[in-house]
């Protein structure tokens, strides 16, 4: 591996934390299946990628120096 990445891109990161999730809603009588968590998952990533789009144009419509 040549790059580092931030611990919240990574999909290992975010599978472990919604794995940790069931077993916790687990203990409250629900069940979230892999499937559901596998959907959540998908869910997470297409919401961080809207996030960073959002946060990318702001940048650019808020800076006071130009593209060059």
């Amino acid at each position: 591996m040549n790059g580092v990445k931030s611990i919240l891109a990574s999909k290992t990161f975010w599978g472990a934390a919604l794995a940790i999730a069931a077993g916790v809603v687990g203990l409250f009588g629900y069940d979230l299946s892999a499937a559901d968590q596998a959907t959540l998952l998908d869910y997470v990533g297409a919401g961080g990628a809207m996030v960073g789009g959002v946060i990318a144009i702001v940048g650019r419509v808020v800076a006071s120096k130009k593209i060059g």
